[in-house]
């Protein structure tokens, strides 16, 4: 599960009987991850209803993180381990390269739910939603400033970014394509617009993502807890700005572009 073999200057790390990933050695400030989007993507805004589940066109920070949280748990770590994992990934920016085109479906479908009034001979009724699914032509690439990280905890992510295999919700399916080291961001990625010196791409928007707090801690942010989150302490709020415009739309979709 470690590390199989080194040669040029690579690791190679087992990640599965299928496939292998190389991973350079050579640090830098920002370890990218490439992803392939093998199936619909969907993530339901923050503010969205259970009964409208209008999409985000990319994976906020928070889900990034809890599939890595996800990916050590399936690991072996224990609980301690993947507590730490997650008091770790607090202050690891990260940053979102969409595919360069996505299409968002607008769809109405039947779903059965709990009525408002509960009836032991009826415990489910019928009724309607509005659910958004994202198809994406390209490749995922997240990016995970490490430069205030220690090597070991580095050492793990690698680990935990083979074996993610989904991001947003379950069967939003994704496959692990590679990793690189750079020092800097080329365009095309997610910018808070807080930052300093930010610029505007060709086509743009502006959406809430959210990420881990200063004082995340597996024991609140767990769906097993009965602890309450805090905002801007346990989870944030930031505006970012998504490299993707509206260029094309129709009663049943909605495309956007980078360019």
């Amino acid at each position: 599960m470690t590390f199989l073999s080194q040669r040029d200057n690579r690791e190679t790390i087992d990640s599965g009987p299928s496939a292998a990933a190389t991973v350079p050695l050579d640090g830098g400030r920002w370890l990218v991850a490439q992803y392939w989007p093998t199936s619909l993507f969907s993530l339901k805004m923050s503010q969205a209803t259970s009964s409208v589940g209008k999409t985000l066109l990319v994976p906020t920070m928070y889900a990034i993180k809890m599939a890595l949280v996800d990916a050590a748990f399936r690991l072996g770590l224990s609980d301690e381990e993947c507590a730490s994992v997650v008091t770790s990934l607090a202050f690891v920016p990260v940053r979102i390269r969409p595919p360069e085109r996505a299409v968002v479906t607008h769809t109405f479908v039947k779903i059965r739910q709990e009525p408002k009034t509960p009836d032991p001979l009826k415990p489910y009724g019928s009724s309607i939603a509005y659910r958004e699914m994202v198809h994406y032509a390209g490749e995922w690439q997240w990016a995970f400033d490490t430069s205030k990280s220690q090597q070991e905890f580095i050492g793990l992510l690698k680990q935990l970014l083979v074996r993610v295999s989904y991001i947003g919700r379950r069967g939003s399916f994704v496959q692990f394509m590679g990793m690189e080291w750079t020092d800097t961001l080329p365009e095309g990625y997610t910018q808070p617009n807080a930052e300093n010196g930010f610029s505007m791409p060709a086509r743009w928007h502006v959406a809430t993502l959210d990420d881990f707090g200063p004082e995340a801690s597996l024991g609140v942010l767990s769906s097993y807890s009965s602890a309450r989150a805090i905002r801007g302490r346990h989870r944030i709020f930031v505006q970012t700005i998504v490299p993707l415009g509206l260029v094309n739309a129709g009663p049943g979709f909605s495309e956007y572009s980078s360019g």
